[in-house]
């Protein structure tokens, strides 16, 4: 469905439950992220994980990581300098603030929720590549 700024509420994912994992298992792959939702100018999409994602920036806007199964690694390196790992596991969120290059990686299959805005390229700014998902997917 693409995005239809003047859809009824219903069509964006609103004013209704939506099950996060039941839309994660009806994706056949792995780094394909789907919108189920949005919120303003933000996207809320679900994913499956695993293996490691290319490295890359967004230098406009943070990135937010919801882990609902799974464990997942996001490795980073900082325009301040600053470098390390977070791990996030099921329940467990983290921020990744616009301008910090970073690197998501998984074990074993992760099923998560990313919160972003609208039009950002899943890949990073002005990357194209074998990862690299068309936007405005819905689920």
């Amino acid at each position: 469905m693409p995005h239809n700024p003047a859809a009824a509420p219903a069509e964006r994912g609103q004013c209704q439950a939506i099950d996060l994992i039941q839309k994660i298992d009806s994706i056949d792959g792995h780094w394909e992220p789907r919108v189920v939702a949005e919120m303003n100018d933000y996207q809320f999409k679900v994913v499956k994980v695993q293996g490691e994602f290319p490295w890359h920036v967004h230098a406009e806007t943070d990135e937010t990581f919801v882990v609902l199964e799974g464990e997942l690694k996001i490795t980073y390196r900082g325009h301040t300098g600053r470098e390390g790992v977070i791990v996030l596991r099921a329940g467990n969120m983290a921020v990744v603030p616009k301008g910090v290059e970073h690197q998501p990686s998984a074990v074993a299959q992760v099923k998560m929720l990313l919160i972003e805005p609208r039009g950002v390229v899943n890949a990073g700014d002005g990357a194209s590549g074998p990862r690299t998902v068309q936007n405005d997917q819905w689920i």
